[in-house]
């Protein structure tokens, strides 16, 4: 089964509103690999072991998709504390939110208030806020947000873009001349042809033009892979072109390639694992089992254990 196939298929069946019920009763201990904890404390625990090993972090409260603006006000609370939290406690980390959390489906002006106060909070304290980017009803809206917040001179924030989206070289090439920090990611849901490349080629070669782009450009680029042809990529175009390891990082998930990860600041690059945490795991844990067939393997293999 090709990678695009593969991911679409598990999407499709993981959306299955019974496959959904029996994952939450009964998967939590193995999406725990992919999670950080339920609650802060413990984030912020392996905060401090993974900075320990030269690896900085980027925390993520679960969460997306809610039905009232009381629940945005939650998230924007919640999101207060983790930035009050990593000022105090000292920690190399900085923070990703969604915006479909903080309102952005209910209430665009609320849930730009929302992530203002957060932006402005971590702006104090000189900490980095990411928003991420979620399917493609969000994208436009995701990109309003940031352009908006950088207007009112908030420029601690950034955003993700997705290479599998076809409209994504347009996007970079318009955020990267407004100096926008960007992640670069693949893209991990499921959207149609009309929208996004289908096969793990096209995807491929498009994050390498991106990745090009940026750093051709002097421009600071998180680039979000565990694909060693992404990496291995991103490393041989930076010696080849006497880019510094200070002028992009890499970035890996929580429980996914960790050795690769120690391994990658051991060489002196930049690395940042993003480091989700909560008890709203379902959504996030099932599109990183449709990531690739080795982490559906990884967790049935635990099953049988």
């Amino acid at each position: 089964m090709g990678a695009g196939l593969y991911r679409r298929t598990l999407l499709t069946i993981t959306n299955n509103k019974l496959v959904e019920h029996l994952s939450i009763r009964y998967g939590r201990k193995l999406a725990s690999k992919f999670i950080a904890g339920d609650d802060l404390e413990e984030a912020m625990n392996r905060t401090e072991e993974l900075n320990g090993q030269g690896i900085m972090v980027t925390l993520d409260h679960l969460g997306e998709g809610i039905r009232d603006l009381k629940e945005a006000e939650g998230y924007r609370d919640e999101y207060l504390k983790i930035v009050r939290e990593i000022a105090k406690r000292k920690v190399n980390a900085n923070v990703s939110l969604k915006p479909t959390q903080f309102g952005l489906s209910l209430d665009k002006e609320q849930c730009h208030a929302n992530i203002r106060a957060v932006v402005s909070e971590a702006k104090y304290s000189r900490i980095f806020v990411r928003l991420d980017m979620e399917d493609t009803p969000y994208t436009q809206a995701t990109i309003d947000l940031v352009r908006k917040l950088h207007a009112g001179w908030m420029t601690n924030v950034g955003t993700v873009i997705q290479a599998y989206l076809h409209r994504s070289e347009e996007d970079v090439k318009a955020l990267s001349k407004e100096k926008v920090n960007l992640r670069l990611v693949k893209g991990a849901y499921k959207e149609p042809p009309e929208v996004a490349y289908q096969s793990a080629g096209q995807v491929l070669n498009n994050f390498k033009k991106l990745i090009a782009h940026r750093l051709s450009n002097g421009l600071y680029t998180a680039v979000a892979s565990h694909d060693d042809k992404v990496i291995n990529f991103t490393k041989e175009f930076a010696a080849a072109n006497n880019i510094s390891k200070d002028a992009f990082e890499f970035q890996m998930l929580y429980g996914l390639r960790m050795g690769k990860q120690a391994e990658l600041a051991q060489e002196g690059y930049r690395v940042r694992c993003y480091v989700p945490y909560g008890t709203m795991w379902y959504p996030y844990y099932t599109r990183r089992l449709a990531e690739k067939p080795a982490n559906l393997m990884l967790v049935l293999k635990n099953v049988l254990k």
